[in-house]
């Protein structure tokens, strides 16, 4: 993404709209790039001050209000502040009782922070330097020291505020915020790079087919690629790379699961889901686990894993409250034992649903096939006037659908249990698409259902008869009429032709594998219109000459289940 401001005024307009957004807790230092909390110098408290580079934020000076850092110092995009302004910052918020300096552990900020502390211990001001090193990608275990800073600055920067907060000396402050770095482990991955302010491209890209571990937070592309995972192989790869890191007898951690920046907090809280029971089953407890962002890298899309092995002593200043822009806790929260929930597949209703099967669960099975086959041609074709979901909403609510049905069990001999699997499948459709098409499409089977129930046999009558009510049933629930630019365009002509195949004395196979041809023309034709109804009525006949993604699925639907009723016959199965 290109940011609103070139990169020669992209550090002055960011802090002057944080310190105006959250004026009531924080101030700019006078005559510096730096950050103070309104309440600093408090006179006799340790001041803690932490800084680097621009592009983090919440770190730095997004950190920094009571029980968390006095002051943050900010440099340009990824380049360290200078002496001088680390200088100015740290005279502005001593109190008399030293300075903590916490910081990553690169050569800039070393140098740069190092400088300024000798000239603050030449004036008199003592201070001690806490270096950040939790990141496991750069460098062995047997030379951490070497290793630089990257979202296990959070930990660090916590623990020391509240130590500060509490009244404790300089060296008792340096002593725990040391032990606290000593404690935490970093692993993270990046599916993309970020894009300097003003600069048209990101620094680095990284294949859609793969992605990038042991990522640093300046637009380093990482140490190692490999293929794209999902979340629960991520969760794996981060888990069973930090555990050996960890000392022997390591129980209860802190856990911080940190986005990059561009990565959305539902796809961080889907990665947690996987590794919080890894974590557990590691003989680890989390405690107070936190999931957002607050160390990012500009737009970058990744995240990072860290991990501080918690004493009594760090847990209550961990868990200590604090009030800054960037973070907020009101003091220690209880450390009941959490549910861990499952993915549905893994529920025990889900293991008993593979059990029973049957013709509603096979039929369904087919058409999900198709249309999770073709779910990024269904996505591009919601996406032309509408939010692009269409393909994974279906595919979806499809997979509960078929769950459902095979729960339920069915045979073709039985009409009331083809009924009752295709009323669970609606229902379970609706429920997990959700959406407008959700609805729809789980009406659509419900009302199928609740049709064929009383039926004397499946046939093609009894499921045309079936389909009468349920398309009315669809037009009812939608409000819209035939030419509106939805699944109705080839829901009239699937059922129109149905019945016709029905009145001629046409098997059921047959009569389904030409209304579905019918039904796939139809669709087709839908590119003509323009939408009359839901967002892409909106957009001003956008769609025209894109085919309707509702009807488009519908037609693979019918198709795919028309020729599943055929491969059913050609064997000879019956009554199943």
């Amino acid at each position: 993404m290109t940011s609103l401001v070139d990169g020669a005024s992209f550090k002055d307009a960011w802090i002057n709209g944080l310190t105006a957004a959250y004026g009531r807790t924080l101030a700019k230092v006078p005559g510096a790039y730096g950050v103070r909390a309104r309440q600093a110098p408090e006179p006799g408290k340790v001041s803690v001050i932490v800084g680097g580079g621009c592009g983090h934020y919440p770190a730095f000076a997004g950190l920094v209000g009571p029980g968390l850092a006095d002051a943050a110092v900010v440099g340009d995009v990824f380049t360290s502040p200078s002496a001088e302004q680390v200088y100015r910052t740290a005279r502005a918020v001593d109190a008399g009782a030293g300075v903590l300096f916490s910081y990553g552990n690169y050569s800039g900020d070393v140098m740069h922070f190092g400088l300024a502390a000798r000239r603050l211990a030449a004036e008199g001001i003592d201070s001690r330097t806490v270096l950040v090193t939790d990141d496991i990608a750069s460098g062995s275990a047997e030379r951490s020291e070497q290793r630089r800073g990257v979202a296990g600055d959070f930990f660090v920067f916590k623990v020391a505020g509240a130590a500060a907060a509490r009244g404790y000396g300089l060296e008792a402050v340096a002593e725990v915020a040391d032990r606290a770095n000593a404690m935490t482990r970093t692993y993270g991955a990046t599916l993309s790079g970020c894009t300097l302010p003003g600069q048209p491209e990101p620094l680095f890209t990284v294949d859609s087919t793969q992605i990038a571990l042991g990522l640093g937070i300046h637009g380093e592309p990482g140490a190692r690629t490999v293929g794209r995972m999902n979340a629960g192989e991520l969760a794996e790869e981060l888990v069973t790379t930090l555990l050996p890191e960890l000392p022997s007898d390591a129980g209860r951690v802190a856990v911080l699961l940190n986005g990059l920046g561009s990565t959305t907090y539902e796809d961080l809280f889907a990665c947690y889901a996987e590794i919080h029971p890894r974590l557990l089953a590691a003989g680890l407890t989390p405690h107070q686990p936190e999931v957002g962002e607050f160390v990012t890298s500009l737009d970058m899309a990744g995240l990072s894993l860290s991990l501080m092995v918690l004493d009594d002593e760090m847990a209550e200043l961990y868990d200590d409250a604090c009030d800054t822009p960037g973070f907020r806790s009101a003091g220690p929260r209880s450390s009941a034992p959490v549910d861990v929930p499952t993915s549905e597949e893994g529920t025990p209703e889900a293991t008993a649903a593979i059990s029973r099967g049957g013709v509603v669960g096979e039929l369904l099975s087919a058409a999900l096939e198709s249309v999770a086959n073709n779910e990024d041609e269904l996505g591009r074709l919601d996406a032309v006037a509408g939010d692009g979901d269409h393909g994974q909403g279906i595919v979806r609510g499809m997979r509960a659908a078929v769950r459902a049905a095979e729960h339920a069990g069915s045979r073709g001999s039985d009409p009331r249990s083809v009924g009752d699997a295709l009323l669970a499948a609606g229902t379970a459709l609706a429920d997990a698409a959700g959406g407008a098409s959700g609805a729809l499409y789980g009406v659509l089977l419900s009302e199928t259902g609740a049709g064929l129930r009383g039926a004397e046999a499946v046939d093609t009558g009894s499921l045309a008869a079936a389909l009468e009510g349920s398309f009315d049933a669809v037009v009812e629930l939608s409000g819209a009429q035939p030419g509106d630019k939805t699944l109705l365009d080839a829901l009239v002509v699937f059922r129109d032709t149905l019945r016709k195949q029905a009145g001629s004395g046409a098997e059921l196979s047959r009569a389904v594998s030409e209304s579905a041809a019918e039904a796939t023309r139809a669709a087709a034709s839908t590119a003509e219109l323009t939408s009359a109804r839901g967002r892409a009525s909106r957009i001003g006949g956008r769609d025209l000459g894109t085919a309707d993604p509702g009807a488009t699925s519908l037609a693979l639907m019918v198709t795919a289940i028309g020729g599943a009723l055929t491969e059913r016959d050609s064997v000879g199965v019956e009554g199943k």
